[in-house]
């Protein structure tokens, strides 16, 4: 490989959230075979049951809810515990949830908190509490963003909280270069995973239609409801390797990018199309996207 890497990384703690599928759990596994001392945060006990049989003995798994404080703290004492006085050396921020996604009139307040919540404060509260084991090993920390965090064209909490993290991450970064610990952001375009799950896509976009009033279901019609499921699924990838090799790289090259587009449609159109003036982004988002009834006519 022609990258330079840092010496020295075996054993190296790392600690990753949202392990349970897509690619905190693909990561684990590679970060496992190389050797480092993975840390990974699961949701749920069956995601960390499925990871601790497929993995080596020195993965460590600990449950986190980023909504619950208290879920909070009790991981960042087991990573303490697991890192021993050595800091910690990667932190990857994968965790998130993407629905409920969908036109912003068709959304509650509670809707935004849904996302962002997870996305956004829960990120900020993880990485503030694990910022001195960070310093201590001058690690790394790498978030994850997304395309839409360069192109808000989807509402919901997911654009904002993504554009939230691209800001953080920009200002951590800014902060941590005195002390030694780097910070990247990585961008994946749309890629197959548990949180872009059609199924999970399609039943809160039911839930959201079927709470509208008559109106504002009237102006967007049946054929926009039906169109709506379809082109939430037409671009994704299902090659996530993509992804944790950009992760993997922000860890392991000693000179990190500050920046990941992950995917050819993060590449060659999403983050193109950021560049764009607002007439032409604004144009081809019409043409990818469907028209609510009320326009059309």
């Amino acid at each position: 490989s022609w990258i330079l890497n840092v010496k020295d990384l075996n054993g190296k703690h790392v600690f990753i959230t949202g392990c349970d599928s897509g690619f905190g759990n693909l990561l684990a596994k590679q970060l496992d075979q190389r050797g480092f001392h993975v840390i990974a945060a699961c949701l749920i006990e069956k995601g960390s049951r499925e990871l601790l049989a497929c993995t080596s003995l020195s993965l460590k798994t600990v449950i986190l809810n980023l909504t619950d404080s208290s879920s909070i703290a009790n991981a960042v004492e087991f990573v303490k515990q697991e890192t021993d006085g050595e800091g910690l050396f990667g932190l990857v921020n994968n965790a998130g949830r993407a629905t409920p996604m969908a036109p912003t009139d068709w959304m509650q307040i509670d809707d935004f908190h849904t996302i962002l919540d997870v996305n956004l404060m829960g990120l900020i509260e993880i990485t503030l509490k694990l910022l001195p084991l960070l310093k201590k090993a001058k690690g790394r920390v790498i978030n994850v963003a997304s395309v839409m965090g360069r192109l808000a064209f989807l509402g919901g909490g997911y654009c904002l909280s993504k554009w939230g993290v691209e800001a953080f991450s920009y200002i951590l970064r800014r902060d941590m270069q005195h002390f030694g610990v780097k910070v990247s952001i990585i961008e994946p375009g749309c890629f197959k995973t548990g949180v872009t799950s059609s199924e999970v896509i399609e039943r809160d976009l039911l839930r959201l239609w079927n709470q509208l009033t008559p109106e504002v279901r009237e102006s967007y019609g049946d054929k926009y409801f039906v169109e709506c499921k379809f082109s939430m699924k037409r671009l994704c990838d299902s090659d996530i390797s993509k992804v944790t090799k950009c992760m993997e790289h922000a860890l392991i090259a000693k000179y990190p990018r500050t920046r990941y587009g992950s995917g050819w449609d993060a590449k060659f159109f999403w983050l193109p199309l950021s560049y764009a003036p607002t007439l032409l982004s604004d144009m081809m988002l019409r043409m990818l996207l469907p028209t609510p009834a009320a326009t059309l006519g």
